[in-house]
């Protein structure tokens, strides 16, 4: 599948001023970076360092918390490029999904990248301690997602988790990429 037969599938949130809207109700933003590679779109994931205070060793999507007077899409483009050395500039944002409230109190600004192609790395090691290639296809595949309802804090709360190869991907990363499922007509 090529990117331009793929693009149109998204029903993402096209804005003037992208990010302007959600920098007030979001504290949080995260960068959906896609690429396209001979077998299919692969989605960037990373797995937190392990000495960070939050989520350590967890996966997770570039991004991070939004900083004074910047928007959201500027976090999430200024978080991919200090995570994984992906130039702000080089990346063609295609949207936004809906904000996503998380169980630790972040609300999140999850945005839709695209590159023309794989680039070359350059991990952070203060933040990220490895890239995780992920098949779009497999992160959309209702086969490969399994959501169940847990109680926390006396409410129920539905989780989703997505294995792969022998990691766990769950919590708000799961819950974004399911809801980035339920935008796109496969």
């Amino acid at each position: 599948m090529h990117f331009a037969d793929f693009y149109p599938r998204f029903l993402l949130t096209r804005q003037q001023n992208p990010g302007a809207n959600t920098a007030d109700k979001a504290n949080a933003a995260v960068m959906l970076l896609l690429w396209p590679e001979p077998d299919g779109l692969k989605l960037l994931l990373t797995r937190r360092a392990q000495h960070l205070r939050h989520h350590p060793g967890q996966i997770s999507l570039p991004g991070g918390k939004i900083e004074l007077a910047e928007t959201a899409l500027q976090a999430a483009l200024r978080e991919t490029e200090e995570e994984t050395g992906i130039q702000a500039g080089g990346i063609q944002v295609l949207g936004s999904l809906p904000l996503i409230n998380t169980s630790t109190g972040f609300v999140v600004s999850p945005w839709l990248g695209f590159i023309a192609q794989k680039p070359q790395w350059c991990i952070n090691p203060n933040e990220v301690d490895s890239l995780i290639e992920l098949p779009l296809a497999l992160a959309l595949s209702p086969r490969h997602r399994t959501s169940l309802w847990f109680e926390r804090k006396q409410q129920k709360q539905m989780l989703h988790f997505i294995p792969y190869q022998g990691s766990l991907i769950w919590g708000a990363t799961a819950a974004i990429l399911q809801q980035l499922a339920e935008q796109t007509s496969w």
